[in-house]
């Protein structure tokens, strides 16, 4: 199953993951991005979008490590899985593109914003992958 997780380029952006090659995607505090986390299964694709002033999905990374407790979490209530660098994308797919693609209508990134991770289809994975490209 595909993904797409978010991050404030400010904060952490897709040039520092590819640097660090990897990275352990911990700090989420919300419950349904939580569960998420914990669905996702070694090797699957992510789409990593950057928030803030210029959203858009930047690049696609891969599932390193399925998830284990959140090394920066007090207890075991929270979540982090690794991530692993893949490709940039070579066209960056902003918001408003999304947006304004038809077939993308019903993500869960237009429906429910704030999440921070979340699944998305084979079909908008695909279909994002070739607005990309």
């Amino acid at each position: 199953m595909p993904w797409l997780i978010k991050s404030d380029p400010e904060e952490y952006g897709w040039n520092e993951l590819i640097k660090d090659k990897s990275v352990s995607w911990d700090g989420v505090r919300n419950y349904a991005a939580r569960n998420h986390l914990r669905s996702m299964k070694k090797g699957d694709d992510v789409l990593f979008y950057h928030s803030g002033k210029e959203p858009a999905v930047v690049g696609i990374a891969k599932v390193g490590k399925e998830f284990y407790k959140d090394p920066t979490a007090e207890d075991d209530t929270w979540s982090s899985v690794e991530i692993v660098a893949v490709s940039p994308l070579k066209k960056y797919i902003s918001l408003s593109m999304i947006k304004a693609e038809k077939k993308l209508k019903d993500m869960l990134l237009i429906k429910i914003s704030r999440l921070s991770v979340m699944p998305v289809t084979k079909e908008e994975f695909d279909l994002i992958l070739q607005m990309g490209s």
